[in-house]
């Protein structure tokens, strides 16, 4: 992707872009805030203990990530955000990382599903997880089996989550193709996350 052929776009109001990934993807961030939000809100942005990009109380929240060449960042006004990116094309034993790492319910699902839906559907759910995980601000060390999602026909739907992660009626999940050949995962919570 030539960074001439950037996009930004909203999704339920959130702002977001794609684009090429270039070496400082903090830097990327930075001039991209800058533009939307305006230079002093950017100026604040920071990274916390964890690695996590954090924006000043009451600024709102940034996320972004990045995979194949490509990255994906969005912004929200207020509440908390977390993305992730994936390539569908990627390869990885499906089987063996959810029966370590996944929710029981979601193994079984995976358990029944033929290779290549069970590979769409791992993708599916590695990505929600990290989306939200990514917006609680622990990132996957705090679980992947302490939320739980449903990825039968070709929807995603939150089943349960541990209470540090809010309650599942306040999470909003936007799956969606940025380009052909990427998998991505916006995931939003209005109130405020125990961190």
């Amino acid at each position: 992707m030539k960074e001439t052929t950037r996009q930004d776009f909203t999704i339920d109001g959130i702002a977001c872009r794609w684009q090429a990934q270039l070496p400082d993807t903090f830097g990327s961030a930075h001039n991209w805030l800058s533009g939307i939000a305006g230079h002093a809100l950017a100026g604040q942005l920071q990274r916390d203990v964890r690695g996590r990009p954090r924006l000043p109380a009451g600024s709102g929240d940034i996320s972004w990530s990045h995979s194949g060449g490509r990255m994906l960042l969005a912004h929200v006004a207020s509440g908390s955000i977390g993305v992730d990116v994936e390539m569908p094309a990627r390869r990885v034993d499906a089987l063996h990382i959810a029966r370590r790492y996944f929710a029981d319910t979601e193994i079984a699902m995976l358990e029944a599903l033929e290779a290549e839906p069970r590979h769409a559907a791992f993708l599916h759910l590695w990505c929600a997880k990290e989306a939200v995980l990514k917006a609680h601000g622990h990132g996957i060390g705090f679980g992947l089996s302490r939320v739980a999602f449903d990825v039968t026909n070709d929807a995603l739907r939150m089943l349960n989550c541990d209470p540090a992660l809010g309650d599942v009626a306040d999470w909003r999940l936007h799956v969606f193709a940025p380009e052909p050949g990427y998998l991505a995962v916006l995931a939003f919570y209005a109130g405020i996350l125990r961190t």
